[in-house]
């Protein structure tokens, strides 16, 4: 049984985490079933945007640790062939955006997959969390990389070397959400956010991802050279006579991703 469930909602693909009699906690399959609804949606020309969520009171309470330890030992996680790594710590990355609404309980891997997401939702009622110096370990999901950069260095060591958990409210303070709302009302919220994502023009929003994500990781004098290479092939694209067609018509543009 898997316990990862992927449905198309017009151009947007809903993974949801339904496993809530466990507190969503992951499991190897678990992760091997959310990289394969990742590779789905990548490569899927009919889909814009991803949205993730979970059943239940709360996002996760973190990994099943015994099922776990075996690999985290080895130090490597299985990847199926087709999938891509929901940490992005190995491999391609999602070139489509991804939306995550949390609630309740976001803990361990909860974090570290949000860290790689790109627009998050957060119910008031959500605690994050990264427990592992407390289970004599540390993570090793990205965590350690992200964390700093997206929270601020002493915010997120602060968490990091305690295992302490914060707010839905810190988490806006620092910047890793965007959106709060009343418990119950999260996943509305992300859907229309979905929503406005895939409305935009899809040629766009991927070159705006590989942009940052080059100024990100390579500098921005890296991105800056990529800049106008990457924009010619947007600007032959249908999407953009049809950008430009809706400026001078004075109307709302439908794109097509082509």
């Amino acid at each position: 049984m898997s316990y990862i469930e992927s449905s198309v909602a017009g151009q947007v693909l809903e993974i949801r985490v339904n496993r809530p009699e466990k507190l969503n906690a992951l499991s190897p399959e678990m992760y091997g079933d959310l990289a394969l609804a990742l590779g789905r949606l990548d490569r899927d020309p009919e889909l814009r945007v991803g949205l993730v969520y979970a059943e239940g009171k709360h996002f996760s309470a973190g990994v099943e640790l015994d099922k776990w330890a075996p690999l985290f030992a080895k130090g490597s996680f299985p990847v199926p062939e087709g999938g891509i790594d929901p940490f992005a710590l190995s491999g391609p990355r999602c070139s489509k955006p991804v939306v995550m609404a949390a609630q309740g309980y976001c803990y361990t891997w909860g974090v570290e997959f949000m860290l790689t997401t790109d627009v998050r939702v957060a119910a008031e009622d959500t605690r994050f969390a990264m427990l592992e110096v407390k289970r004599g370990i540390y993570p090793c999901g990205g965590a350690t990389l992200r964390l700093p950069q997206q929270m601020g260095w002493s915010n997120a060591q602060r968490y990091l070397l305690t295992g302490d958990a914060w707010s839905a409210e810190e988490a806006y303070r620092t910047g890793l959400v965007q959106q709060v709302v009343k418990p119950g009302e999260q996943l509305a919220a992300a859907r229309e956010m979905a929503r406005r994502l895939a409305a935009a023009a899809p040629l766009g929003v991927r070159a705006i991802l590989k942009s940052s994500r080059i100024a990100l990781h390579e500098g921005e004098h890296a991105a800056a050279a990529r800049v106008f290479e990457d924009m010619g092939a947007v600007m032959h694209s249908e999407d953009a006579h049809e950008g430009v067609q809706s400026f001078l018509e004075r109307r709302d543009a439908v794109f097509k991703g082509r």
